[in-house]
């Protein structure tokens, strides 16, 4: 029994950092997965960064509601949902996810979780499990299931490493370069041919 693991920001949807990024004028928030590995680090860096400039969940809320699924992604996400299980997972948080969820047709979406304080401010984060996306495709395997597996960033690698087929969309070109092994595409009919490929 065959179960498809997919990114969310990068994949499916544009990242929310950069887009908030643009939005507010902070070049700093432009930093993502693609650059620190290490996600703990990335996270306290940009919660001390909102701190700084006095800016909360809803100030984060109001950019994100105006982003929309990536082109193609929606279409992408309905013919691979018609033929297999699909869940996206994501290192992102259920405050942030839902409106862009909504607009992927609902698809199950496993993320994390913000912790916000009294004042509507981003106090700390809770991650759902540690190495919250190589351990579900771990647990799911352990259930019986095969996982394919596919992503754009460092932390998107031990899921893609662990299933029995993983690929590359859309990643940066030094990522490609240090896993040259990994398929990497950049067209979701490209991406859906290779993940039929794997379920056959």
């Amino acid at each position: 029994m065959n179960i498809v693991c997919l990114d969310m920001e990068g994949v499916l949807v544009p990242e929310i950092w950069i887009a908030f990024a643009e939005e507010s004028g902070i070049d700093a928030l432009r930093r993502t997965t693609r650059d620190e590995p290490d996600y703990d680090k990335l996270m306290r860096y940009r919660l001390d960064i909102l701190k700084e400039h006095g800016l909360g969940l809803k100030d984060v809320q109001d950019v994100i509601a105006q982003i929309d699924p990536l082109s193609g992604a929606k279409e992408f996400l309905d013919a691979l949902r018609g033929e297999t299980q699909v869940i996206i997972l994501s290192d992102t948080f259920s405050q942030f996810a839902a409106p862009l969820i909504e607009k992927l047709g609902r698809p199950t979406l496993f993320c994390n979780e913000l912790v916000i304080d009294e004042d509507g401010m981003i106090a700390d984060y809770k991650m759902r499990c540690e190495k919250s996306k190589l351990t579900t495709v771990r647990a799911l395997q352990s259930c019986g299931f095969e996982t394919i597996a596919s992503g754009d960033s460092f932390n998107d690698l031990g899921m893609i490493q662990a299933s029995k087929a993983g690929f590359f969309f859309r990643s940066p070109a030094s990522i490609r370069e240090q896993y040259p092994e990994i398929p990497a595409f950049e067209e979701f009919d490209d991406l859906l041919a290779a993940i039929r490929g794997a379920l056959a």
